[in-house]
């Protein structure tokens, strides 16, 4: 029996499911850390950015109720721009430790936040930020900034493109995750958004902020997102309910879909 088209997209191109499953433990193992408190001198920062966050005013600020009781969505709506998050949620607590709004997301942009995040924890204890693969999380900058922390001079990083540790994404990969750093990041596999906490936070924005706003500026917007971050970090805040136990079952079905291709 050939597998369903929709079971190909479930299960994207992965080449080695040994390598994929052990990434994927790693992550989770960090996570398990934290929420459980097994260190408390190790803090696991989940990060990533929101990008293209709309200030929409809405020609009624409240759709009216139809027959059924159900809000309906008010779909004239003027746009007044766009604006973009960097945050950062602690995930042994639930709460954003964190949070850059500004236009753009650039490499320094990433490296300024990170910079700035780890000033705001002890100097002594250990840093993980959970992050996904985009360039501007495995940049130039932030090789510079971890070196700087970790003693390394500029002789020994290389040039980019030529040589040594800024040679390629693969060399600044391998430095930034290095188990020996005070401050280090480790990367989600391709495919697994679901894995890095902070985009489960990005959908509550979405959803108790966003979705329904109703903003006439960009800095109204902006203002709103820093009051629900300061709501949330008070009363909303908690630790994950980490149930992930692997992949197992996803795993036989991913064989017999290879076996068909």
């Amino acid at each position: 029996m050939q597998p369903h088209k929709s079971e190909y997209w479930l299960f994207p191109k992965i080449d080695n499911w040994d390598t994929f499953c052990d990434r994927v433990n790693l992550v989770s193992d960090f996570i398990e850390t934290a929420i459980e408190n097994k260190d408390p001198n190790i803090h696991v920062i989940s990060v990533d950015e929101k990008t293209g966050i709309q200030a929409i005013e809405r020609h009624q600020s409240k759709a009216p109720v139809n027959k059924g009781g159900h809000t309906r969505r008010e779909y004239e709506y003027e746009r007044h721009g766009t604006t973009t998050l960097i945050a950062g949620v602690n995930v042994s607590n639930g709460a954003i430790i964190n949070a850059h709004i500004q236009p753009t997301r650039n490499e320094q942009d990433f490296g300024n936040f990170i910079k700035e995040t780890v000033s705001m924890l002890p100097e002594m204890d250990k840093i993980v930020f959970l992050a996904d693969q985009l360039n501007t999380h495995l940049s130039e900058t932030l090789v510079r900034f971890i070196a700087e922390e970790a003693g390394y001079t500029r002789e020994n990083l290389g040039t980019k493109g030529e040589i040594g540790i800024l040679k390629n994404i693969d060399t600044r990969r391998e430095f930034l995750e290095c188990e020996h750093h005070r401050v280090r990041l480790i990367y989600t596999p391709k495919h697994c958004s679901w894995l890095n906490p902070i985009e489960n936070w990005f959908a509550k924005l979405q959803r108790h902020v966003i979705k329904n706003g109703n903003f006439l500026s960009i800095k109204e917007l902006i203002d709103k997102i820093k009051s629900y971050i300061a709501f949330y970090n008070v009363r909303l805040a908690k630790p994950l309910k980490w149930k992930f136990k692997g992949f197992e079952k996803a795993k036989q079905l991913f064989n017999i879909i290879m076996r068909n291709l």
